[in-house]
């Protein structure tokens, strides 16, 4: 592969990796812990990832269960999952936090899907911005470097790339709508 069309090419697999990291975040009915992957816990004046203050685990398909490493941050843990957009209102005995994940209605996992399919149109917004990136920097260089043929040959490289991480995106955004949509 051409050095030129590589560097796009990475740029293209980074916009599909967060867009499926930002798809693990959905929550589908059933207990993920990639759901609190964005939430961030005031550790002694620092905000940490949940994994890094406490072990997350899944005891039952719908229920959470977040042990804190140092028991003083019970309440900490239990703010940050209040404040973020997880939706589920934490339980505490003292020594661990439970989530327990509602079951999902009909109109909610519409939503849901909904969302998954917004979040695929701007994943695929963001690779076509880095083919169009690409061809304006291809057609920069057939005034100086290299010749017509040449950058039709870019083009069409960077075109089935493109097409590559469209379908990519495609299908992860069924298998989403797919899972949320189960009951």
């Amino acid at each position: 592969m051409d050095e030129r069309i590589k560097a796009y090419d990475e740029k293209m697999q980074k916009a599909f990796d967060f867009l499926t990291t930002d798809l693990s975040t959905i929550r589908a009915g059933r207990a993920n812990p990639h759901v609190l992957d964005k939430i961030r816990v005031d550790y002694y004046g620092t905000p940490s990832p949940m994994q890094q203050v406490a072990n997350v685990s899944v005891p039952e398909p719908r229920m959470l269960q977040i042990a804190p490493w140092d028991k003083s941050l019970i309440k900490d843990i239990e703010k940050a999952i209040l404040a973020s957009d997880v939706g589920i209102t934490p339980s505490n005995d003292g020594t661990v936090i439970r989530l327990v994940f509602p079951e999902l209605t009909e109109e909610r996992r519409k939503d849901l899907a909904k969302e998954v399919k917004k979040k695929g149109e701007e994943g695929k917004v963001a690779v076509r911005n880095i083919r169009r990136d690409g061809n304006e920097a291809f057609k920069k260089l057939a005034k100086t470097e290299i010749s017509e043929d040449e950058i039709k040959d870019l083009e069409d490289q960077l075109q089935k790339i493109t097409d590559k991480y469209i379908k990519e995106i495609d299908k992860a955004v069924e298998e989403k709508s797919q899972e949320i949509m189960k009951v």
